[in-house]
């Protein structure tokens, strides 16, 4: 069960996954060692899965982000099996979604041009054999960035 001081914890380290045991202490008013052992049982409990740098797509050369709803032909184990590992093996394609209604899956890309994304579309989706239908919305602005989770007390 995670206490107030634990959910302050974890949203510090959403913001800034940087700071030290001496940081954390400060802020929580823990001593650096309490500070340290909270988060490693958060790590140890599953809390914090992973810790990454946010990269900024356009200096990397990625013009394009766009969010391409899938509809399968033909729903079964073997074929979400394929879809997957088409998914999993494409880097543009950095996440997905399995959604309820009309579209099955929602996948977030980031081409490097318009052409790419045709490609990345029409090369490769729609030639998959258990896709039907593919439906793609460019971004034309992303006004509130990938945010830290909410962390309130339960």
């Amino acid at each position: 069960m995670l206490d107030s001081t634990d959910l302050r914890l974890l949203t510090l380290l959403q913001r800034n996954a940087h700071l030290t045991a001496q940081d954390l202490g400060e802020k929580l008013n823990l001593s650096p060692s309490q500070a340290g052992r909270r988060r490693q049982r958060l790590e140890a409990e599953g809390y914090i899965s992973a810790y990454v740098a946010r990269l900024d797509p356009g200096r990397l050369g990625l013009a394009i982000q766009a969010f391409v709803q899938v509809q399968l032909a033909t729903h079964g184990p073997e074929q979400s099996r394929d879809f997957a590992a088409l998914v999993a093996s494409r880097g543009e394609i950095t996440s997905a979604w399995t959604l309820t209604g009309e579209a099955d899956y929602l996948l977030r890309v980031y081409c490097e041009d318009l052409s790419a994304l045709h490609k990345l579309i029409h090369d490769v989706l729609l030639p998959h054999p258990a896709i039907l239908r593919v439906q793609s919305q460019i971004v034309m602005d992303q006004f509130k960035q990938d945010s830290p989770l909410p962390t309130r007390p339960m």
